[in-house]
């Protein structure tokens, strides 16, 4: 695919772009668009389109949480099998496999921290493969997909006065 590339770029930028303004961006047909772009949904290269929405100026209760999970695997289960198995469950919004001081960065979200709690502790901790978790609960997003969500006060110091 031909230009696959330069127009994922765009549609990570705002995959609400109508095929006429990619064709205007990238010089193609609006023809040659729409069948590109069909090609990388029906390859699953492009799984779907999410809106980045700033749930704080939104609804104050939603909990996020990062979880880092630490896993000991045997001879029959792989790192796949354990990430069916977690993100299976409804309150998981991302989980990856990563390098570094743990195995699984998980994204969880709920009402509140006494649910994100229970979740990690009845759901996710009994799985037998994972040995250690450690939860960080999101404070403040300012920046999510690429999107800076800003307050408008560009300057949080206070006045002096002489």
């Amino acid at each position: 695919m031909e230009h696959a590339d330069e127009l994922l770029e765009l549609l990570c930028e705002n995959a609400r772009y109508s095929t006429a303004d990619l064709a205007r961006f990238t010089g193609l047909s609006e023809a040659t668009i729409e069948e590109t772009i069909a090609e990388l949904e029906a390859e699953g290269i492009v799984q779907g389109y999410t809106a980045v929405v700033d749930w704080d100026a939104v609804d104050d209760d939603r909990v996020q949480a990062h979880v880092e999970l630490n896993v000991t695997l045997d001879r029959e289960t792989s790192y796949r099998d354990v990430a069916e198995r977690v993100a299976g469950f409804r309150e998981v919004q991302g989980l990856r496999l990563v390098s570094g001081d743990y195995d699984f960065a998980l994204e969880v979200e709920g009402e509140n921290m006494r649910e994100v709690s229970r979740f990690i502790s009845d759901k996710v901790a009994p799985i037998p493969e994972i040995t250690q978790t450690v939860t960080h609960y999101i404070m403040e997003t300012y920046k999510q997909g690429g999107h800076r969500f800003d307050d408008g006060d560009d300057d949080d110091r206070l006045s002096v006065t002489p």
